[in-house]
């Protein structure tokens, strides 16, 4: 591999945030739209819009407003790595993004994995470093085909308590 890429988005959140979503690292698609979950066949803006009953957001804008109105903060775990297109299980040589800001200025209660990997390399490179406990949810990517949308939003809507 050799190419190492550095994480095109900034995070979303603000002081009113109560939860903190972290994925791993951009899509192609993700990186060529410079938003999160920019795929079509991913399924997070799907079911983040149904778990806060809300209408399925369409422009960069309205996914921030979104998850801003509904006090959920957005990012990744990986700052920079070498990955093979999208998938996740091709990160390596990772630098992971500093979340204490978030963790700093917004009043976060839980902080959320978005898959396995994100769960897993949060363990790895951030949990020493914040001291804050994780829950991993089943992951929105298309990948993750043995979760149907309604089972995903089953679970997923656990954050809702936030």
């Amino acid at each position: 591999m050799g190419n190492r890429l550095v994480h095109p988005v900034s995070p979303v959140y603000n002081s009113e945030s109560k939860i903190l979503i972290l994925g791993t690292f951009p899509s192609v698609k993700s990186r060529e739209g410079e938003f999160f979950y920019h795929h079509p066949q991913n399924r997070f803006w799907k079911v983040i819009s149904v778990v806060c009953n809300e209408k399925l957001p369409e422009t960069i804008d309205e996914k921030k407003s979104l998850l801003l109105r509904n006090h959920i903060a957005l990012w990744d775990v990986v700052q920079s790595c070498e990955i093979e297109g999208s998938a996740d299980s091709t990160i390596k040589n990772v630098v992971p993004n500093d979340i204490s800001p978030i963790l700093k200025e917004a009043d976060i209660q839980k902080i959320y994995a978005n898959g396995n990997m994100a769960y897993t390399l949060y363990k790895k490179y951030l949990y020493d470093r914040v001291g804050r406990d994780i829950i991993k949810l089943p992951s929105t990517s298309p990948a993750n085909a043995s979760f149907s949308l309604e089972r995903l939003i089953e679970i997923w809507s656990c954050i809702r308590d936030y």
